[in-house]
């Protein structure tokens, strides 16, 4: 992807995902699939709630600029492209999400290379909910190879 991408590890799933490639009917295609789009979910959702995955509210927009914004716009979302265009993909045991839009990383990591003091607004990670949904995936992918 051209704008940003998050290719993060989760401590623990490594030994379970391990375990479960051992197990007769195992692809492991279908866990990064399925995980990939768990993280793709909850990205998006990031744009509703206005939430960096580690829970921390985005920085509001400053009073003049919400000056200059319609009622139908919201924080990282006028038209919708950017949350639009969140995706993930997964190749071999990896999982990837971002946005291939050039502007993705400025409005993810923030800066001021054009003079806009665009602050840091992160979209893309694991929270601590995404963790629990990996983990339950990975339990409910081991107890369906198990049955």
């Amino acid at each position: 992807m051209a704008g940003v991408t998050a290719s993060l590890t989760t401590e623990g799933l490594d030994a379970a995902i391990k375990r479960l490639s051992r197990l007769e009917g195992f692809q492991m295609a279908e866990l990064t699939d399925a995980a990939g789009a768990i993280l793709e979910s909850s990205t998006r959702d990031r744009f509703d709630t206005k939430t960096a995955p580690d829970g921390a509210a985005w920085v509001p927009w400053s009073e003049a600029y919400d000056d200059t914004r319609e009622d139908r716009h919201s924080l990282l979302v006028e038209e919708g492209d950017l949350r639009d265009s969140i995706a993930s993909y997964s190749t071999g045991g990896e999982v990837h999400v971002g946005s291939n839009l050039i502007y993705a990383a400025h409005h993810h990591f923030g800066g001021d290379e054009i003079g806009s003091g665009i602050p840091a607004r992160p979209y893309l990670g694991i929270s601590d909910e995404d963790e629990i949904d990996l983990a339950d995936l990975v339990t409910g992918k081991l107890e369906e190879l198990l049955q």
